[in-house]
């Protein structure tokens, strides 16, 4: 409903972690509705996604993935590997993705979030921010938004490669 029943420093900007991958996959997920993006469609994955460290999907460099298991790999295993490749497909890098992201914080109403990333980690220099508020906004419009894309929330783990790996996210959903 959006009602909220309780709620302490709710404004207060934190790193959101991995819980960044929530915005990679909503844009993702606008994109597929534009029309912009399809699930057939084949990512190329670029040295940097293959390097990128944290948790993986196991792309391999220089190969394409279908988006539509990329998605997987961003909300089942939390793929930071799979978050640059998307971010790179969709913005063309991911500086310019994470402008996308902030674009799309801002229509949702998410004022106190700032995405300087597709994958959450922090470099040292930068960090994605978002308010315990700002959070449940977006949970709020990914499921209202995408209904039909939510299942895939619940799925228990995702194979890609030859390697399965549980659903990492399945205590926060």
């Amino acid at each position: 409903t959006g009602h909220v029943i309780m709620e302490q420093n709710a404004d207060e900007p934190l790193p959101p972690a991995s819980l960044t991958k929530m915005m990679t996959a909503y844009v993702a997920e606008v994109e597929i509705d534009n029309g912009n993006l399809s699930l057939d469609d084949e990512v190329y994955i670029s040295e940097k996604a293959w390097r990128t460290q944290g948790s993986k999907m196991f792309v391999d460099v220089d190969s394409y993935v279908p988006v539509r298991d990329l998605m997987r790999g961003i909300i089942i295993q939390s793929g930071n590997d799979a978050s640059v490749a998307m971010a790179e497909h969709i913005g063309g890098s991911e500086e310019a993705f994470a402008d996308l992201m902030n674009q799309h914080a801002e229509l949702l109403g998410m004022e106190n979030s700032s995405f300087m990333n597709a994958s959450g980690l922090d470099d040292g220099d930068s960090q994605n921010l978002m308010s315990a508020r700002d959070l449940a906004i977006l949970a709020r419009a990914k499921i209202l938004d995408h209904p039909e894309r939510y299942e895939v929330y619940a799925e228990r783990e995702f194979t890609y490669n030859g390697i399965t790996q549980p659903n990492r996210n399945t205590l926060l959903f």
